[in-house]
């Protein structure tokens, strides 16, 4: 299927929306991802300060409140249950692990340090423990408690660390924030021009694509005025030009059938009119052909009224055919052999004719008549008028499929002037009677039978000059089977 038939149909109106609804997006894009983006870096922001707040919220449980619950339970102040130092430095370490696991991977080590740090000071707090359970003398404790306070400082520096890095991380992401709206109202004001811009282009295209349809319909329809019946309009995929192009196409289509008609009535009328031509019998050659018939009977000549009696049967025979139009060449042959033997009868003294069309091409058919008409033109507007009289020569060939006949005179041969004046008459393709000859079946006659029934522009093509005449025509080789199946078709 054609792309234009792929294609979806839109109204111009649907095309306008089409515009307008992209055009809201393509603005309302950047506003949404400018939006998107202050609320990502917003929440990081949220979530970086809930962070920072959370270790320094535990950074006195690390600093002070450890080591002086520590040093109550060394001094004998406390206890362990009552003091619950081992709850503060199990929320301290929970604390760390959640925040480690919400932190980014760049700002994290220090907070994993933080947490193993812390189990070292779990360990020394396991100690003193032990130790009072052991009743081992203070001073021991008291060295105990100064790794306390020293790792519980070394924990307290990790998570100062911590919060630096992550106020640093804060200030680049504050930075990537400011850099986003300001490439954000840049790509604005970018997409702003760009979209005026393609507002602009896109009018312009819609106005074209109802523009283009338009003026094709005007073309159109001037070919259709003119007699170009073959011409069409494309299919369009604009719904208000639709219809309109559909019957346009309708309306060219239905014309160009009914111009085919008229041609071809006006062809078959014109066959007809040829036909009617071709039946009329020119009462002369028969009166003629018979008194021949009788002298030579008077004369005792039997042969020569036998072979003058069965030359004018087959004449006529040949002649009606039965009615059809086309005959074997072998037919033709001896159509003009018959009307030759008889045509010698009358003017001995002063024709002689050779007749050349080989029986290799006798099968093909022919029209009927194309090539005696030419003989008795030769005859009659040649040889006939020529003092001392002349030869008639009829030859045919068989080349590259097709046929051609010839029929060449030594007659008197006609002037230039009547050379053109025939063929003036040939082109205008006009029956005509003519009263020379039997048939009263002229050379005009036969021109356009040939372009007629052969459906070819080219028909006789005639030379002349002071050594007599040449006709000629060329026709495609058909065998009958062809001829059937052409005039089928063509009727």
């Amino acid at each position: 299927m054609e792309k234009n038939r792929i294609k979806k149909e839109k109204s111009i109106l649907g095309r306008i929306n089409d515009l307008s609804h992209k055009l809201v997006l393509v603005l309302v894009i950047p506003i949404v991802l400018s939006l998107v983006l202050m609320l990502v870096y917003a929440g990081k922001y949220h979530n970086a300060i809930e962070r920072m707040e959370t270790i320094a919220s535990i950074k006195t449980i690390v600093a002070s409140d450890i080591p002086g619950s520590a040093w109550n339970i060394i001094i004998g102040r406390d206890d362990f249950a009552g003091s619950k130092l081992y709850l503060k430095i199990h929320d301290v370490e929970n604390t760390i692990e959640k925040i480690t696991e919400s932190t980014d991977s760049e700002n994290r080590l220090s907070l994993i340090v933080a947490g193993r740090t812390m189990k070292t000071l779990e360990s020394y707090v396991d100690r003193i423990r032990d130790n009072i359970t052991d009743q081992v003398p203070v001073v021991e404790n008291e060295a105990v408690l100064v790794e306390v306070r020293d790792v519980a400082s070394l924990v307290d520096s990790m998570l100062n660390e911590y919060i630096a890095q992550e106020i640093d991380s804060t200030g680049k992401m504050s930075g990537s924030l400011q850099l986003v709206i300001l490439l954000t109202a840049i790509a604005e004001i970018v997409i702003v021009v760009i979209s005026l811009w393609v507002r602009n282009k896109s009018v312009k295209k819609t106005a074209l694509l109802v523009r283009q349809p338009i003026e094709h319909l005007e073309e159109v329809t001037a070919k259709l005025s003119e007699g170009t019946l073959d011409a069409r309009l494309a299919d369009t995929d604009v719904t208000e030009l639709r219809n309109l192009t559909a019957q346009v196409n309708t309306m060219a289509k239905r014309l160009k059938s009914m111009m085919e008609k008229s041609a071809l009535d006006a062809r078959n009328l014109r066959k007809a009119e040829l036909r009617t031509l071709q039946a009329q019998i020119n009462p002369h050659f028969l009166y003629n052909t018979l008194d021949a018939i009788v002298w030579k009977a008077e004369a005792g000549e039997k042969d020569e009224v036998i072979q003058l009696t069965s030359a004018l049967s087959d004449f006529f025979r040949i002649s009606l055919s039965s009615g059809a139009d086309w005959i074997p060449i072998r037919q033709e042959k001896k159509h003009i052999e018959g009307y030759l033997k008889i045509q010698q009868t009358r003017y001995r003294d002063i024709m002689d004719y050779e007749i050349d069309i080989p029986d290799t091409i006798g099968d093909y058919f022919i029209l009927k008549l194309l090539v005696q008409p030419l003989v008795e033109n030769a005859i009659y507007h040649g040889i006939k008028i020529k003092r001392g009289g002349g030869m008639i020569k009829v030859s045919a060939k068989e080349e590259d499929g097709k046929l051609t006949f010839t029929v060449k005179d030594t007659g008197l041969g006609m002037t230039p002037e009547q050379l053109e004046a025939l063929n003036d008459r040939m082109i205008k393709e006009q029956p005509t009677v003519s009263h020379g000859g039997s048939g009263g079946f002229g050379l005009v006659n036969v021109n356009l039978r040939i372009r007629l029934y052969y459906n070819q522009t080219d028909g006789l093509k005639i030379t002349s000059g002071p050594g007599g005449t040449e006709v000629s025509f060329t026709v495609p080789c058909r065998t009958e089977k062809e001829i059937y199946e052409n005039e089928s078709v063509s009727g």
